[in-house]
């Protein structure tokens, strides 16, 4: 951190201490809605710091309170727990003891940031209302967000605002990223099966060739991002598994073809599904082969309300030099934070994790990036971040404002 950056002095005295739990959570990673021992160990501190909590809520989430005063307003504050089916390239210490299962995105210091916020709200009790710390599970696989919603997450615990933070390798330690509007896009998944007719391979004119049509298809693909979708409108599709035969001599009845499709707005991704399913149907029935398309949407875009942003930005203001508040620049990963902020107004931010000096020896010899073998999250970023969810949610309390639903 910089000589400039205002962190909070208790919660600076005790980056030690967070440290050690970002590593524990670190060797003990759990993959989607299995994140048992992490929500034990969530739990236990936060009853240990007198703040009641509530679990089960998303199979496996928790939702501490930290209550103050007589204000019936309320801002949540949210982390996610789960890991990632990788097997761990590092070496060090705290490497992961589960053999294919790491902390490879970071959610074990986003965890920790908010233990380190709960920690300080405990015991500074400087604000009028109620803070909800969200520690959500599944976000990489399962939709941890929306089960935690249908379970009643914004009915039980009403708040005005919610605020998120993500780490960001390649933006330096020290500087968060915010910026309104969308900062990641939809995720969304489609497979499709081209059904021919098999043959000897030496005979083609007496089979239906599942695999040029696939082929055909995949490139026309494309056509939809450069000739169907507005120019300027960011989209991606991605072929990413093809799967046909098992015999060089023989043509196989059958092609399956998967991938992804990420986009910002609905409304091009509803482009975008028409014109797949009309390209792969169409172009199959040319060959004489039939094709069946599947298209499924996973996570909605992240889109960052205004008003929370610059709340956000203000915050932020009074915490670090103005060159250490950036503009986050959108990308194209996916996050189910998105369906929180389609529900109740709010921002996520990027916390700068640096590009991977922090790194111990017998660190793998990949990139430190998120879902990468060889990432760590930088644990010099802990007071930096519990100290900006603590003025998040603190000032969020003191401004004005109208009471949560």
């Amino acid at each position: 951190m910089t000589a400039a950056t205002k962190l909070i002095d208790a919660i600076a005295d005790q980056a030690d201490y967070l440290k050690t739990v970002r590593r524990d959570i670190h060797a003990h990673p759990e993959l989607s809605f299995e994140e048992t021992r992490t929500a034990d160990l969530v739990a236990g501190l936060l009853t240990e710091w007198g703040i009641p909590v509530h679990r089960g809520m998303g199979k496996t989430g928790v939702v501490g309170i930290v209550k103050n005063g007589n204000s019936s307003r309320a801002v949540g504050l949210r982390a996610d727990m789960d890991a990632l089916p990788i097997h761990e390239a590092n070496h060090f210490a705290h490497a992961s003891r589960h053999p294919g299962k790491m902390h490879a995105c970071g959610h074990d210091g986003h965890t920790t940031m908010l233990l380190g916020a709960a920690q300080y709200l405990a015991k500074h009790r400087d604000f009028d209302g109620t803070v909800y710390l969200i520690f959500q599970p599944a976000e990489e696989h399962g939709g941890g967000a929306r089960e935690m919603m249908r379970d009643g997450l914004f009915k039980r615990f009403p708040m005005e605002a919610v605020f998120g933070l993500h780490n960001m390798p390649g933006i330096a330690a020290g500087t968060i990223a915010l910026s309104p509007g969308a900062v990641l896009a939809s995720n969304n998944e489609f497979k499709l099966t081209i059904h021919g007719k098999g043959g000897h391979a030496a005979m083609p004119h007496l089979a239906i060739d599942p695999i040029p049509v696939a082929g055909q298809i995949m490139q026309a693909f494309q056509t939809i991002i450069t000739r169907n979708k507005k120019p300027l409108e960011t989209a991606v599709i991605s072929v990413t598994m093809l799967n046909a035969g098992s015999t060089p001599n023989v043509i196989p009845d059958s092609c399956e073809m998967q991938g992804t499709v990420r986009a910002y707005s609905a409304e091009t991704l509803d482009l975008i599904e028409r014109r797949m399913r009309e390209i792969a149907e169409q172009t199959g029935a040319v060959f004489g082969a039939t094709v069946s398309f599947e298209f499924r949407r996973n996570y909605p875009a992240t889109i960052n309300h205004a008003a929370e942003t610059e709340f956000a930005r203000e915050v932020l203001r009074g915490m670090l030099p103005a060159e250490r508040i950036v503009t986050q620049t959108p990308i194209m990963a996916a996050e189910d934070f998105a369906f929180m902020l389609e529900a109740v107004p709010g921002c996520y931010a990027f916390i700068g994790n640096g590009d991977g000096d922090h790194r111990l020896p017998g660190h793998g010899e990949g990139p430190c990036l998120v879902h990468n073998a060889s990432y760590d999250f930088n644990d010099a970023l802990l007071p930096l971040g519990a100290s900006f969810l603590v003025e998040l949610a603190a000032q969020w309390l003191r401004r004005e404002g109208r009471p949560a639903a």
